[in-house]
This record gives structure tokens, C-alpha cells and sequence, in this order.
């Protein structure tokens, strides 16, 4: 009974496939939604510009730690680790470095209102 169901579902004859690795499936079905479920949050970033609920430690640990994580895939060729992991580092980059970018602009124009709020000759009379 059981096996005709898994007939059923996988017409194919997958399961019985000796060229089928149930485990590196597991890995890209798993690498496919974590790296899918970081897009959303990449493009809303850099549409809006919006980065304040945004921690630059957290994100630098975590750019690091995705990039040493590609690294470890690379050194194991575990595909489903370097391809999720490249996407991931792409994009996580994208965010700390638009984040960085937004901040620094953003002291920038501080302090450019508060240079034009000051007046010049100040201590000179």
C-alpha cells in the first residue's frame, strides 16, 4: 500500500532512482526557501531606502558569517551550501552597504543644517 502511494506521487520511479539523494534534495529544497525568504526584505530595502530598524553589528556578523558559510560549501563542492549561500551574501552585502551608505549621508546632511544654522563670524566682533 504504501509503495503504491509512493508510486503515486512520484510517477517517475524518484524514490527508486539510485541517482536520487534524498538528502541533497532536502539541502536545495531547504536553501531555496531560506535564500527566497531574504529577497523580499533585500528589494523592500532598497526601494524605500528605509534602514533604521536595521543594525549594522547585526548585519556585518551576519554577512560574515553567510560568506564563511559559502566558503565552508565551497570546501565540501555541497552545491545546495554555495549557491544558496552566494545568493545570500550578495544580498546581505547589498543591505549593510545601503545601510552604510543611507547613515553616512544622512550625518552628512546633519551636519550641513547645522553648519548653515551657525553663523560664520561668531567670535569675531
Amino acid at each position: 500500500m504504501m509503495r503504491r502511494c509512493a508510486q503515486r506521487a512520484f510517477p517517475l520511479n524518484v524514490m527508486t532512482n539510485p541517482d536520487f539523494n534524498l538528502t541533497e534534495w532536502i539541502g536545495y529544497v531547504a536553501a531555496t526557501l531560506t535564500t527566497c525568504s531574504f529577497v523580499p526584505q533585500a528589494i523592500l530595502i532598497l526601494r524605500t531606502r528605509n534602514v533604521v530598524g536595521i543594525s549594522v553589528g547585526m548585519y556585518w556578523a551576519f554577512t560574515t558569517g553567510v560568506a564563511l558559510w559559502l566558503l565552508y560549501g565551497w570546501q565540501l563542492k555541497a552545491w545546495p551550501i554555495i549557491i544558496a549561500n552566494a545568493i545570500t551574501v550578495v544580498l546581505a552585502a547589498t543591505i549593510l552597504i545601503t545601510k552604510i551608505v543611507v547613515e553616512r549621508n544622512l550625518k552628512r546632511a546633519r551636519l550641513e543644517r547645522h553648519a548653515r544654522r551657525q553663523p560664520l563670524d561668531a567670535g569675531s566682533d
